[in-house]
């Protein structure tokens, strides 16, 4: 079970959902057969950036002295301002104001809109808390998948749900996202607190 509870935490992070608008308006000038492969492309590359970080994530915050308390309140925070922008959009997107180009290329369909700092900075945490390997690679894993579908039924999900369905799928998933930010953070400071007592 606690594989599966990191995979959904991921998926949740990932929005792969919410990202269906970006990933249309990006690829509207590529081919539709092209498409797919660009859609698959820059999720390995996605992939292999959030994988690298669940194995180096723990020496680099050894390296940079950070402890385990302040990446979770740091995360928390962070992972609770991204559930506020999903549940109440400004409708001024940062990723908007990039270049449409033909074929995006790693930005902004890799990093940050699945490779985000969210999903980055929850991998270091969890790897920090989970020791087997096996079960992060394998959250991972099960999170990208559940994405990987999602993205690639992009157009039909449209179709079926239309813009407003898209718009509230995105806003339960930061609602039920915002729930697991705010015990991210009271576990830090429970960590913090149980450190400075003793």
């Amino acid at each position: 079970m606690k594989i599966l509870s990191i995979a959904f935490a991921l998926f949740l992070l990932m929005d792969s959902v919410g990202n269906i608008p970006l990933y249309i308006s990006f690829l509207k000038k590529v081919e539709p057969k092209r498409q797919r492969i660009v859609i698959i492309r820059e999720l390995l590359i996605a992939l292999g950036i959030i994988i690298l970080f669940n194995f180096v994530g723990e020496w680099l915050m050894q390296f940079l002295n950070i402890g385990e308390d302040t990446i979770q309140i740091s995360g928390g925070i962070i992972l609770f301002l991204i559930c506020l922008k999903m549940i109440f959009p400004d409708g001024e997107d940062v990723n908007h104001s990039l270049p449409h180009t033909n074929e995006p290329f790693i930005v902004p369909l890799a990093v940050p809109l699945i490779a985000g700092p969210s999903v980055l900075a929850a991998v270091m945490i969890y790897s920090r808390q989970e020791s087997n390997h096996f079960v992060m690679v394998g959250a991972i894993l099960i999170a990208w998948s559940a994405s990987l579908l999602i993205l690639l039924s992009s157009s039909y999900l449209k179709k079926i749900l239309g813009w407003r369905g898209i718009f509230a799928l995105e806003r339960l998933m930061g609602l039920v996202l915002s729930l697991i930010a705010i015990q991210m953070f009271l576990n830090g400071v429970r960590s913090f607190v149980l450190r400075i007592t003793q």
